[in-house]
């Protein structure tokens, strides 16, 4: 039986088993995926017994995204340029290690607005953390024509824009209203929802009209961000297809098949959320 994981701490929340579990049982493979608890100072021995252990591999979730590069053999360029990992794999003895958070998401835009184009599009971001590497890391790629960072406070947005360069900057309370007006995808990553000590000050009546406006979070399924989004008539991209299309590549490395993100899937792990739900 072909084994795999996720780890992070803690990791009762993860709906990772909910997902894997159902492509398991739809293409008919035998095999497991679970979750696994791991306090930060285990992470390295947990990391090792992937090696000769009877998990094929991992995905890894926080706090443990960062620190586990210092545990695997061979982190790809991507991995590499983010600083961070969410799915590792054995191969041929080595662990091997990517991210793919940001394809992950790019894929859910495309997926809930069809029409919208990357290149030369204007993206602003809220947050700084290592979610919004993984995406600023990909949309770069997508060829966009600009990435602005808007967090609360400057120091790791600053340290961001110097990393991925001259088409990322750093947005101010003094700015975001210029940068607002020019915005063709706005985007939260912080992980409270821009509540509490995370709160930013938008002024929304500056966004563009036609700006899609899209959140990582998935719990609950519409934050109130996405809510008051919607209410101004902007097309939403809720977190819920990020987590199920960064799934796939990882499925595809430890079970050899490369499964489908359907609206049965999204369905069923939307029910697991919000029992309420109804599509």
């Amino acid at each position: 039986m072909i084994k795999a994981s996720v780890i992070g701490w803690p990791i009762k929340h993860s709906r990772s088993p909910l997902i894997h579990g159902y492509w398991l049982k739809q293409h008919g493979i035998e095999g497991s995926y679970e979750k696994i608890a791991v306090e930060p100072g285990n992470l390295g021995a947990f990391v090792n017994s992937l090696r000769t252990g009877e998990y094929i591999g991992s995905n890894v979730t926080l706090p443990h995204k960062e620190s586990v590069l210092t545990f695997v053999d061979l982190a790809d360029e991507r991995a590499q340029r983010i600083g961070a990992v969410n799915t590792i794999w054995r191969e041929a003895g080595k662990l091997h290690a990517t991210s793919t958070d940001g394809q992950g998401f790019v894929v859910s835009v495309e997926t809930t607005v069809p029409n919208f184009q990357w290149k030369d599009a204007c993206v602003t971001i809220l947050g700084a953390g290592g979610s919004a590497r993984a995406l600023v890391d990909e949309m770069l790629r997508q060829d966009v024509e600009r990435v602005d960072l808007y967090n609360r406070t400057s120091a790791r947005a600053e340290q961001l824009a110097q990393h991925f360069g001259p088409r990322v900057h750093v947005v101010s309370a003094q700015t975001i209203l210029d940068v607002f007006r020019c915005t063709h995808l706005l985007v939260n990553t912080t992980s409270a929802g821009l509540q509490g000590d995370m709160e930013l000050q938008l002024p929304w009546p500056a966004l563009r009209t036609d700006a899609i406006v899209a959140d990582i979070v998935y719990t609950p399924l519409i934050t109130t961000f996405l809510q008051d989004a919607r209410k101004r008539g902007h097309a939403i991209v809720p977190g819920l297809g990020m987590l199920l299309h960064q799934a796939v590549p990882g499925f595809e490395k430890w079970f050899g098949v490369r499964p489908e993100v359907t609206q049965a899937l999204h369905d069923l792990v939307a029910r697991d959320i919000d029992p309420a739900y109804i599509r």
